[in-house]
């Protein structure tokens, strides 16, 4: 672990934790930072939000070794994981039980969100679609997504009803419908190589309806706005500079972003919202 210092009215890297695999998760609630890494060995890691120190592990029976999201619900007190592997989801109560139940999904399943009903919201990276469940794996909707949002890998549920969904294959990301149709992409300018992105992956979104997203193959992070009809850099002060970004959980309670950076998790504290420019 690096500690940095930094006035607290800056937005600044604070932490940078190394992990021996991958990091295929990351979620928080409370005081507890879960983590999971490819090669997981069947657990969540329990990080605590603080010192950042590893507290317990979290035992997670027939878990795959391609877990590619967590999500966490504090209303119904669980943690969810995927598994690429067996195309299925894991709930984790967190109540002091640590039990698990899992069920099967669409193939290939990829990021997770609960949305704002406290539902999960899965993505099909294998089927192409949209998927939400009830806490105890009920399913409420299947969303089929368009071609033109092929190989999806995280969605987030708006506001106004659609979901942002970031499509590495399509080296874009998309605003959809809840029938599945493309409203807007954004792809970048032709010949841009600021504006264009190269498998674009996490996503993350402030109060103001910028979206953050893991622009993985360009080593960088990119803030496109709500209507997906601009973007800037969001340059990050880390050794090294950013290594294949691909996973983002935002924690809006305490201003925190965690960055999934190949074997690194890197932690940005102070950060109101995306407008910034440099962290």
């Amino acid at each position: 672990m690096i500690c940095i210092d930094t006035t607290p009215s800056q937005p600044a890297v604070t932490h940078i934790l190394s992990v021996k695999n991958l990091v295929g998760g990351v979620t928080s609630l409370g005081d507890d930072v879960f983590v999971v890494r490819c090669g997981n060995n069947q657990q969540i890691e329990v990080y605590n939000a603080t010192t950042f120190t590893l507290q317990r592990r979290l035992a997670v029976p027939g878990l795959g070794s391609l877990a590619w999201g967590l999500a966490v619900c504090p209303v119904n007190n669980c943690l969810y994981a995927t598994d690429s592997d067996n195309s299925s989801i894991h709930r984790v109560e967190l109540s002091g039980s640590n039990a698990v139940m899992k069920w099967s999904v669409a193939r290939d399943p990829a990021g997770l969100t609960v949305n704002r009903a406290q539902n999960l919201l899965v993505v099909s990276y294998g089927e192409n679609k949209l998927q939400e469940f009830t806490t105890v794996g009920t399913l409420l909707q299947n969303i089929q997504l368009q071609s033109d949002a092929a190989g999806p890998w995280r969605a987030i549920d708006l506001k106004n009803g659609q979901f942002v969904v970031s499509c590495p294959q399509m080296h874009d990301v998309c605003l959809v419908d809840r029938k599945g149709a493309v409203v807007r992409s954004y792809r970048g300018q032709t010949g841009s190589q600021m504006m264009s992105m190269k498998y674009p992956g996490g996503l993350a979104i402030d109060k103001h309806g910028n979206i953050l997203v893991a622009d993985q193959k360009n080593d960088r992070l990119l803030v496109l706005d709500s209507s997906l009809t601009s973007a800037h850099e969001m340059s990050v002060s880390v050794d090294g500079g950013l290594r294949s970004p691909g996973r983002l959980w935002y924690d809006k309670s305490r201003g925190r972003l965690y960055i999934g950076d190949r074997a690194r998790l890197i932690v940005i504290d102070h950060l109101k919202d995306f407008t910034t420019s440099q962290v």
